[in-house]
């Protein structure tokens, strides 16, 4: 299953240099916020967890119980490589990416990154509508976030730019990345 997708047709607000690469916990809305924008941007989408899975010709749940996480990340991080290397689009990573420095690098240096920030109750909730998550069936899934997000928040923090990301519709979500890169763009920063 090839995650990337183009919207021929959608005029874009911003002509693109580079990869919109959303980082953030898993619940961020990363994902679905992804597709969004991309077809308001008018580029392609790619979701790195989907890229992955179709890497490994395997769910990622199970890559995590048969070759353990230390393998994902590999993988996780070589995907990313690819991703970026090519071109402008919208690209959804999975919770864990940025927190590699080595992909944390190079997102730096080939995208422009992009923190979708929530609070714990709307992770919780969000995370809870599919059991796809691996590192939430290890206990308490409230614990378990209250903790990534406690250890994950000053690295996400080192994103280009953190637009907070709520329960409300995805289009206001989209609208504040849409500001934030064109404010980069006004800044002469590049997107």
């Amino acid at each position: 299953m090839n995650s990337v997708s183009r919207f021929p047709f959608a005029r874009p607000e911003l002509r693109l240099t580079r990869p919109i690469v959303l980082v953030g916990l898993m619940g961020a809305g990363k994902s679905t916020t992804g597709r969004r924008l991309a077809r308001r941007l008018g580029v392609g989408f790619a979701d790195a967890d989907d890229e992955i899975e179709e890497a490994a010709g395997m769910r990622i749940a199970d890559i995590f119980e048969i070759y353990g996480e230390a393998e994902f990340r590999d993988l996780e991080r070589k995907v990313m490589q690819r991703l970026l290397a090519e071109g402008p689009r919208v690209l959804a990573t999975g919770g864990g990416a940025f927190m590699n420095d080595e992909t944390r690098a190079m997102v730096k240096d080939l995208g422009t990154s992009v923190w979708l920030k929530a609070d714990l109750d709307t992770h919780v909730r969000r995370t809870a509508l599919r059991d796809t998550r691996p590192i939430l069936r290890k206990g308490d899934p409230k614990s378990i976030l209250a903790k990534l997000i406690e250890e994950r928040s000053p690295i996400y923090a080192q994103a280009d730019i953190t637009v907070e990301s709520h329960d409300g519709p995805h289009k206001d979500t989209v609208g504040k990345i849409v500001k934030a890169l064109s404010n980069r763009v006004r800044a002469g920063d590049p997107v």
